[in-house]
């Protein structure tokens, strides 16, 4: 499901996914006509005909906290076929926030709760030792996508 407000993609959910909607609060309603719901959807069928579309290409505007956005910021920043760990995520958000340290569990929260599944690519982050712990879509849906994006 995608869902967009003032012409800015806000989310991106996988059906049955944790944390479904989010934060969305506003009552939805259909649109085959919204331009950056359009967008997102020849975005997403580009990337699964194995496409590598710039996140650039579309206006996001996922709702969270500072904390959450920083995170999500460097999630985009992660290249398709590779991965990072939660610790290295941590390890920037704390330089941009000018703090000493941040938990690696607080950024997992943020990633958890990623608004905008697939296109912010929260399904590359993995676990210190490479495992693929926790995704909101389900584990099976980030072998997936890992396996997608390495070709």
């Amino acid at each position: 499901m995608l869902a967009s407000k003032d012409n800015k993609l806000i989310g991106a959910w996988l059906e049955g996914q944790k944390y479904f909607l989010g934060n969305l609060k506003e009552e939805t309603q259909e649109k085959d006509d919204d331009i950056i719901l359009v967008k997102a959807k020849k975005w997403l069928e580009r990337y699964f005909n194995g496409e590598e579309p710039q996140i650039s290409e579309l206006d996001l505007a996922p709702r969270g906290s500072n904390f959450a956005k920083n995170v999500w910021k460097l999630l985009c920043e992660i290249p398709y076929g590779e991965v990072t760990t939660y610790g290295e995520i941590a390890k920037k958000v704390a330089r941009i926030m000018n703090k000493s340290t941040m938990s690696a569990q607080a950024v997992g929260g943020a990633v958890g709760h990623n608004p905008i599944s697939i296109i912010i690519p929260c399904h590359r982050v993995v676990g210190t030792n490479g495992s693929l712990t926790g995704y909101a879509g389900g584990i099976d849906k980030k072998i997936f996508l890992l396996k997608h994006e390495r070709k």
